[in-house]
């Protein structure tokens, strides 16, 4: 086992890591941008490394600041938390020719499951259903129009470097196709440095589930159900829960099967998670992410699992500590993201926090890293907590989220909390029946399209 890791990340998933090593008897460094001098995973690490100026690429995304600190620290592993270099696979390289480990997929399973069409080969080789589209990018608006025709309209044209919902654009006939065609390659191009484009079958109400994989690199691998994460505003998740509401126990061990099953023959290691839309009954793959999600909190509330603490194995050449037979679904869990935002448009709101309290009781848990007097910095992602609640079902979580969303008091600045709490009133969320366009419906209609 490690002595020590780097957390080569910020904020509460920085945080969530340094809380796992801890227990672990593991001693943890964080690295920080002079913005975030005062952060809360600096102030609860062991030690800090203080490696550049606010900007991410001058910071958070400098390779050779952060393995800088681990040279000066003495970490021997780096644990890169979700976003900034968590899925870069010259990242992990640069990090194994420094005799380091890297806490997470290799370079390659992250370049295969990077580039979306690649994904998608893969993916269909390895038995997993996918989305009918092209077979590869596509070059030309002539062929654009081809493939419309031959799968059927609406098509939704995708950047196969994309993410976000950048470079993503919907089809309904060949009238569309131009301009769609167009505009998604010209968002790639600008957000990604690439404009290679490929094309799917665009569903029209499906919902996006996704199946948490653990693999142990050496040809065993496991899947923890399903999360539901089709609440989402312009690509974004927003509100997230497992198990899903609409799938049934043989959807659930039919396609973790099949995750399962894809992932060990590829010698997958540590967690991952494949992205599907559902409908009527069948999955579509559409991604898989190599990493840790934000969500994970709600599988862990469900399985009763430590998905870092078993990340930190697995990288260390562990077995994993539990098998596909001991993971045993309990009851019903939630999360809501919350963000600094202010409502109805969703603009960031960055400032200073003059009042924090977080919920608490039964089933109730707060991954964040604010605090009274604490400055949320203008530079980064607008994430500034996420609520998760845990219930014997689902009506109880969702009374439980209620409960302790009427507890959570964050003062100084705005945030999202007041649309959950609207949320919370509308009868389909009560039920379970939305799809990924619900919300975005919803907005439309109450806070005017925001």
């Amino acid at each position: 086992m490690f002595d020590k890791i780097l957390i080569a990340n910020r904020g509460e998933i920085a945080l969530r890591v340094v809380r796992a090593a801890r227990e672990m008897g593991i001693a943890s460094v964080a690295v920080h941008s002079t913005a975030d001098s005062d952060a809360m995973h600096v102030r609860m690490a062991d030690e800090s490394v203080c490696i550049g100026p606010p900007p991410s690429p001058q910071s958070y995304l400098s390779i050779p600041a952060i393995i800088a600190a681990c040279e000066i620290t003495g970490a021997q592993a780096i644990h890169p938390g979700y976003g900034f270099l968590s899925e870069n696979a010259g990242f992990v390289q640069v990090v194994e020719d420094h005799g380091l480990t890297f806490i997470g997929p290799t370079a390659e399973h992250i370049r295969i499951m990077g580039d979306k069409i690649t994904a998608k080969d893969t993916m269909k080789k390895l038995g997993v259903p996918c989305v009918p589209g092209s077979d590869g990018g596509v070059p030309d608006l002539a062929t654009a129009k081809k493939v419309g025709a031959e799968i059927g309209y609406p098509v939704i044209i995708k950047a196969t470097a994309g993410g976000g919902g950048k470079g993503m654009k919907v089809a309904r006939n060949d009238a569309e196709m131009e301009r769609a065609f167009q505009t998604a390659r010209s968002e790639a191009k600008a957000n990604f440095g690439n404009d290679e484009v490929y094309i799917e079958k665009y569903l029209t109400t499906p919902r996006h589930i996704e199946i948490q994989v653990f693999g142990d690199g050496k040809g065993k691998a496991v899947h923890l159900g399903e999360r539901d994460c089709s609440l989402q505003r312009r690509h974004q998740k927003v509100f997230e829960e497992a198990p899903g509401p609409v799938i049934t126990p043989e959807e659930r061990a039919r396609i973790g099967k099949v995750c399962a099953d894809a992932v060990a023959r590829i010698n997958y290691i540590g967690a991952g998670t494949i992205e599907f839309l559902y409908e009527n009954g069948e999955f579509y793959f559409i991604e898989m992410n190599t990493r840790l999600q934000v969500e994970h909190p709600v599988t862990e509330g469900i399985f009763g699992v430590d998905l870092v603490r078993e990340q930190i194995r697995v990288a260390a050449g562990l077995p994993m500590s539990f098998s596909q037979d001991q993971l045993k679904i309990n009851g019903h869990a939630i999360e809501v993201r919350i963000n600094a935002e202010k409502l109805p448009n969703f603009a960031p709101c960055p400032g200073k926090i003059t009042q924090y309290h977080a919920p608490g009781g039964l089933g109730v848990r707060m991954d964040s890293a604010l605090y009274d007097g604490y400055r949320i910095p203008p530079y980064y992602d607008s994430l500034i907590g996420k609520l998760i609640v845990h219930g014997r079902d689902r009506p109880e979580a969702l009374a439980r989220l209620s409960r302790a969303l009427g507890e959570l008091i964050v003062d100084g600045v705005d945030t999202t909390v007041p649309l959950f709490h609207a949320l919370l009133q509308e009868p389909e969320i009560l039920e379970g029946s939305y799809n990924i366009h619900w919300l975005e419906h919803w907005l439309e209609t109450h806070l005017g399209g925001a």
